[in-house]
């Protein structure tokens, strides 16, 4: 695996990952531009590991203010751990709930079928980033110029808050493009949440749910290379891969850094105007055959 295209793949993913913009939309984009199969199993290990690096940019960015916030008492912490089992639980259901959906619509009739054959198809990518856009530049608006915003506690988000959170991030796994953090952070701030607990709960829900989703994706791979017989291939991709969980992780923090100020200084809606303009140029490269 060429080393200049993972660090390429590893920053776009480091960035995208924890900016309101679609990493994976970013990262297909990206290796079909430069070639690259994004279903091979390679190309799979890589995303894991990319993924990996991120996870552990976000528990460091935000373990001060999670330990600040989350874990001064049992109290506080056993009434954030419901509110973050009930998002959580609406996620898996919504998301299972939609893959089913799809497989019945998109993919009838199509024998093992899996929801990850639509991950690179740029014409469901495109409208998936507008749709987030849309969103983000909306609840960027709504709260642009407003006033009092406090630091994030516990209690900031209600569990009929924390539910609908997890409704929409489960709404966010089966499509490509459109961004979970976006969408997650724009929800809880058109709701009523605070930006500093909204982009707090919706990066915690993040560090939950991404050990299960790279528990998910090593095992199909292994699966993947197992039925091919190729576990040499799978060994000999693994020390580039761990090159670029650093490079992603490295991108993480710089991207956390960046949301935070934006953020907090009311330039949410730049992320959605961006989404927008990102949605155009890859329905343009799917009409010039990417």
């Amino acid at each position: 695996m060429n080393l200049i295209y993972v660090i390429i793949l590893a920053v776009v993913q480091g960035l995208a990952e924890l900016l309101p913009v679609s990493s994976s939309a970013h990262v297909i984009v990206v290796e079909k531009l430069l070639g690259l199969n994004a279903t091979s199993p390679e190309m799979t290990l890589l995303l894991v590991m990319l993924h990996t690096g991120t996870m552990f940019a976000v528990i460091i960015y935000f373990w001060k203010q999670w330990r600040e916030t989350y874990f001064q008492s049992w109290q506080r912490f056993w009434g954030t751990a419901i509110r973050f089992f009930i998002a959580t639980i609406f996620t898996l259901a919504v998301y299972f709930a939609a893959q089913e959906v799809i497989k019945k619509t998109l993919f009838r009739g199509a024998p093992h079928a899996e929801i990850e054959n639509l991950f690179d198809r740029l014409d469901l990518i495109a409208p998936a980033l507008a749709a987030a856009g849309v969103l983000i530049l909306v609840s960027g608006l709504a709260a642009k110029g407003a006033s009092g915003e406090h630091a994030a506690t516990a209690t900031d988000i209600s569990t009929g808050q924390a539910s609908l959170i997890g409704i929409v991030q489960g709404l966010c796994l089966p499509f490509r493009g459109f961004s979970r953090s976006g969408a997650t952070i724009s929800v809880g701030m058109l709701s009523g949440v605070s930006k500093i607990s909204a982009e707090a709960f919706s990066f915690a829900l993040a560090v939950i749910l991404t050990p299960a989703v790279i528990g998910r994706e090593a095992l199909r791979l292994v699966r993947a290379h197992h039925e091919a017989g190729a576990s040499a291939g799978l060994a000999s991709a693994f020390v580039p891969s761990l090159l670029g969980a650093v490079f992603s992780f490295l991108a993480g923090l710089l991207a956390l850094k960046w949301l935070s100020q934006w953020l907090e200084k009311g330039r949410w809606y730049l992320f959605g105007i961006y989404c927008l303009v990102a949605a155009g140029v890859v329905f343009a490269l799917y009409r010039a055959g990417y």
